[in-house]
């Protein structure tokens, strides 16, 4: 299945749920009463899904949407103080195509990201309870089984962060021993299946007003997110590099033999060595998956 197929399904499944009794009373009375200001406004008043980019390398995760801004709007971050500080710095750091999110209608491009959130409800006060969350990873996981470009997740927030690590252990991967802490900028490495995870505070309104986040502490965060991306390169589904090692070979134009849509193969240039080594100079490896060395530099 194309993964925008499949994305668009889990928005469908996301926006159909009723699990939550309490969220949906919430979110359904919110978008009853309305703020003043958007009294004239229809409110989405449902679970918002994720969008962006389905060949994301990125993927940004959120807590839950904001009570007047995504369950207003429909789309997550959009609507509200947290999106405009949140978009300005993906803006300035190459991640969407402008610096601020007001509608579903607005024009807003992510290129090569996707945003998420552990929850897909207004929580009242902004608090969703454990049990919640745990109802709504499900959602999450399946949108990281669909990003198969993906190589770094950045989760803004506390919840978010110990929300990230239960979805990889809901995909399978072994739990992380000991708990990786969480801390502004804090880059924990990939290992085995799981991407790069870079923490950072969340962009809500008691963050930014009171200096805890600045625009320069996000942007760092998200610039930190392109190189780690750019240098773990492309991922390569296991079917594919199948196909590249075993394609048939075959003759160019100049009689030389081919290795398929590996390449020519190149004259051997030194001795064979035992084991698995014992392999033309030319025949190419498949190129690893999203990892990143380990670094010294964890709390930048």
């Amino acid at each position: 299945m194309r993964a925008n197929v499949a994305l668009d399904q889990v928005a469908h499944d996301v926006t159909a749920c009723q699990v939550c009794p309490r969220l949906r009373a919430h979110c359904q009375e919110v978008a009853r009463v309305k703020r003043a200001a958007y009294r004239h406004e229809n409110y989405w008043g449902r679970p918002v899904p994720g969008f962006g980019d389905p060949r994301a390398r990125l993927l940004i995760v959120g807590l839950a949407p904001g009570a007047h801004g995504a369950n207003r709007t429909g789309r997550l971050f959009t609507g509200d103080r947290s999106a405009d500080f949140l978009f300005a710095s993906l803006h300035r750091t190459g991640w969407a195509n402008q610096p601020n999110s007001t509608h579903v209608d607005d024009g807003l491009r992510l290129t090569g990201a996707f945003i998420s959130a552990v929850g897909r409800c207004a929580p009242p006060d902004n608090r969703p309870t454990p049990e919640e969350i745990r109802r709504c990873l499900p959602f999450l996981v399946r949108e990281i089984t669909y990003l198969r470009h993906l190589c770094v997740v950045v989760v803004l927030g506390q919840i978010a962060f110990a929300g990230i690590w239960a979805a990889f252990e809901l995909l399978g991967h072994p739990p992380r021993r000991p708990r990786p802490v969480f801390g502004h900028c804090a880059v924990i490495e990939a290992v085995g299946a799981d991407p790069i995870v870079i923490a950072s505070y969340h962009p809500s309104q008691q963050n930014t007003q009171t200096g805890r986040l600045t625009p320069a502490m996000l942007d760092q965060v998200f610039v930190r997110a392109r190189e780690l991306a750019d240098r773990a390169g492309p991922r390569i589904s296991v079917s594919r590099v199948r196909r590249s090692i075993t394609a048939p070979r075959r003759t160019d134009s100049l009689g030389h033999k081919t290795g398929g849509v590996c390449g020519p193969i190149a004259p051997r240039t030194g001795p064979r060595s035992g084991g698995r080594e014992r392999r033309r100079a030319g025949r190419l490896r498949p190129e690893p998956q999203c990892r990143v060395r380990r670094s010294r530099d964890r709390n930048r």
